[in-house]
């Protein structure tokens, strides 16, 4: 069984696409596409979809992300992270802890906010990291994105060092949350390390490392598979619906059924998206629109 998803968790100074690699290597497989970039930096969650899983990747992108992280107070750098050039260093003896509180309190709801220039996002079909390297000018707009929740864990005064736990909107910037307090606090920060400690359904507590997921595809399908985690059960903020057992093979050639053809078992919260079953089997995903079930992605 190679149609999954894997929840990977990504070592330190690896890419999202090297942990990809990696896997395609190791598991012999060809279809394979993370979720959602993590920095080189980080660590922590990063679900990999395998076979026709990678076809539902587009339904994990409203999937909220949760992230435990560090940042050093003083201080600017051209990445916001503490791998960058510096470009300013400030004193930080007359922030509070609860100015720091305070600040953190604001950081809430609907944020607007700057992506990094050294992010993974297209500028006019290339990566801002590129233009940035290549010392090209260029503007990324702000854009809005959501803080449920936050808590700072850790205050060292003495030190500059803030620890915090945030859980977000994907889009979702961690190393600009640190500029941002950063700036509010008026000395400049950056991140110093980040952990991804959830992603929609995946958890860092049932996260696999590299150096297991080898392990067990050297010890055979069997070990592998017990890794696998079906993609149905990874969209659980998707509804479900049962097909009737004659409009199956209509679902599967791609055509519409009424509703007497189906009924609905679970509600959706995304746009009336459902995973769709017939006689018990993830069939793939289909839409609600006008009272029939529409097939977006047929999987089997």
């Amino acid at each position: 069984m190679t149609d999954g998803i894997i929840n990977v968790n990504k070592p330190a100074g690896w890419t999202s696409q090297d942990v990809c690699a990696k896997l395609r290597h190791v598991l012999h497989i060809r279809k394979i596409g993370h979720t959602g970039t993590l920095d080189p930096m980080a660590t922590g969650v990063l679900p990999v979809c395998m076979g026709k899983a990678t076809r539902i990747i587009e339904y994990y992108d409203r999937d909220t992300k949760s992230y435990h992280a560090s940042m050093k107070l003083g201080m600017t750098t051209d990445t916001l992270d503490i791998t960058g050039r510096v470009l300013e260093r400030s004193g930080y003896s007359n922030v509070s802890e609860e100015a720091v509180r305070e600040a953190f309190n604001a950081y809430k709801g609907h944020v607007m906010q700057i992506p990094p220039k050294y992010s993974a996002l297209k500028i006019d079909g290339k990566r801002a990291y590129d233009l940035a390297r290549e010392g090209r000018e260029f503007e990324i707009r702000p854009r809005e994105i959501t803080v449920f929740d936050n808590t700072v864990t850790k205050i060292d005064t003495e030190s500059g060092v803030i620890e915090f736990d945030i859980t977000c909107s994907k889009g979702t910037y961690i190393r600009t949350v640190c500029d941002d307090i950063g700036r509010t606090l008026g000395c400049g920060a950056v991140m110093t390390a980040l952990i991804r400690t959830a992603s929609g359904f995946f958890r860092i507590g049932d996260a696999h490392t590299i150096e297991e997921i080898t392990e067990a595809a050297g010890q055979g399908a069997e070990a592998i598979e017990k890794m696998i985690i079906p993609a149905d059960v990874t969209l659980e903020k998707l509804g479900k619906i049962e097909l009737n057992d004659n409009r199956i093979t209509a679902f599967m050639n791609g055509n519409s059924s009424w509703g007497s053809g189906f009924r609905i078992i679970g509600p959706s919260e995304f746009d009336e998206l459902f995973r769709v079953y017939g006689k018990g089997v993830f069939l793939g995903v289909g839409a609600v629109e006008n009272g029939s079930l529409v097939p977006k992605k047929v999987i089997r």
